[in-house]
């Protein structure tokens, strides 16, 4: 009894047992484990917040003028609060121990085989916190580097400003790009918008996994980071089933709600998996990481689950479009691009969001950090692209509803000057501008008139788009 307390006191929480009766959707706790489990998340979710309000926690006490006495007022209130999480997870220990549907669980999860493959079977019928999940793949490990290594302030954005000017903007750009700034561009590593979050990501998991036979798995990249995926197969219940769709998220999007599906009801074989920091995945969604993650779901795909190169498409939404890319241009063999709802650069999106006094910052943040350029990296790629607009998202419109403002827009001229730039007169470049301006009722209204045949084609082609 008290191995398996001990087993229970560490071991993650369960969420479901796939197979269940019908009605039951999630794991049922018994009363200690259920009311210790809310104590253990409320504790947890107040400190979180405690150190995202550091800096005015500590601006308060400062101002307050703290005496000894408060101080002691404040140990004692941790020591009580130290106390009752320590008590909570004892008793939700011996509720787990004294739970037949978790014990089954906790003795599965301890019960490795010497056949992995049987293994990861018997613990994908359970849906539990990823962090204790097997790793079904790993990328051979990167040296490691330290900070100075990294060469920190070598880049600058802003190098017609005086010296102290930017050396200034540069430390204030390290300090945003750490602290809140990688947030504001994927709101998806907020801990409270997955919190928000919980039970769609849940039932959209469940759904993948029980109505589409999806089977989660752990990567690990190069840097170590964990990546959470799901794979649905298709290969032996459709004609597209050989192909292998890889989809990239935007940046609040994750596999379990994102847009796995889409490929999926047009029978392909999808391969989903959430950006570092996002859901399950540990680490943060820098451009480095973001590339050793994609990576890693690339290699996986074709060595574990059996996919040659060639039969591979990267699908990216958004501001998935840039791993989507970056995998295109390092594997160039791929079958093709799609990118959805994507833009050519995020610098004129992030100036867009922030007051204009904040550009030269914002600059220096993007340019040095987190340099999205899809529009840049996808002049290295000859495959095949295609490119969704999405008429209607004004995320990725500088000014909202301005179709001639879209960032989509960018990315197709920028595309079809690399890629054909005998054909850019003056005339012909102005006229796609124009043309992919126009909303799809203009377009047929005005392909209607008599017009140069090079205009029609221009419409034909903005139209495909």
């Amino acid at each position: 009894m008290i191995k398996l307390l001990w087993r229970c006191l560490f071991s993650p929480r369960l969420y479901r047992a796939y197979g269940d009766a019908v009605g039951i959707t999630e794991h049922i706790q018994n009363f200690p484990e259920k009311v210790t489990d809310k104590i253990i998340t409320t504790i947890h979710n107040v400190a979180n917040i405690g150190i995202y309000t550091t800096p005015f926690i500590l601006t308060y006490i400062y101002r307050r003028g703290f005496t000894l006495a408060d101080v002691d007022i404040i140990v004692y209130i941790i020591f009580g609060v130290g106390t009752i999480l320590s008590l909570s997870y004892l008793v939700r220990a011996y509720g787990r121990a004294s739970n037949p549907k978790y014990v089954e669980f906790v003795n599965t999860l301890n019960n490795k085989k010497y056949d992995q493959q049987a293994y990861t079977r018997s613990v994908r019928k359970y849906d539990f916190d990823f962090k204790a999940w097997p790793t079904a793949f790993a990328m051979p490990p990167m040296p490691s580097s330290t900070w100075h290594d990294n060469k920190p302030f070598t880049k600058c954005a802003n190098p017609d400003l005086p010296y102290y000017h930017r050396v200034t903007i540069q430390l204030l750009a390290y300090i945003a790009i750490h602290t809140f700034a990688l947030r504001i561009i994927y709101p998806g590593t907020l801990g409270i918008i997955q919190n928000m979050l919980w039970l769609p990501l849940f039932e959209g998991r469940s759904y993948l996994v029980e109505t589409l036979n999806g089977k989660r798995a752990k990567i690990v990249t190069a840097d170590r980071n964990a990546i959470d995926t799901m794979f649905v197969d298709k290969r032996l219940e459709s004609d597209n089933g050989e192909t292998l769709v890889i989809c990239c998220e935007g940046n609040t999007g994750f596999y379990e709600i994102g847009i796995m599906t889409i490929p999926i009801k047009a029978g392909y074989s999808v391969l989903g998996w959430n950006h570092p920091g996002f859901g399950g995945s540990t680490g943060l969604p820098f451009p480095r990481q973001e590339q050793n993650a994609v990576d890693a779901v690339i290699q996986y795909a074709i060595t574990e689950l059996g996919f040659d190169v060639e039969t591979i498409v990267m699908y990216g939404w958004s501001i998935g479009g840039y791993p989507a890319t970056w995998a295109a241009v390092n594997y160039p063999e791929i079958k093709g691009l799609i990118l959805d709802a994507s833009f050519d650069d995020l610098l004129p999106l992030a100036r867009k969001q922030m007051p204009e006094s904040w550009s030269r910052l914002v600059k220096e943040v993007v340019r040095s950090f987190v340099n999205l350029n899809i529009s840049e990296l996808l002049d290295t790629y000859s495959g095949p692209v295609q490119l969704v607009r999405r008429t209607e998202d004004e995320v990725v419109c500088l000014r909202p509803g301005q179709l001639a403002t879209n960032c989509g827009n960018a990315l197709l001229i920028n595309l079809l000057q690399k890629r054909h730039p005998y054909l850019f007169e003056e005339a012909i470049l102005e006229s796609i501008k124009a043309c992919t301006a126009l909303s799809d009722q203009q377009r047929i209204v005005f392909s209607r008139e008599d017009i140069p045949d090079y205009k029609r084609k221009i419409l034909r082609l903005v139209s495909k788009g």
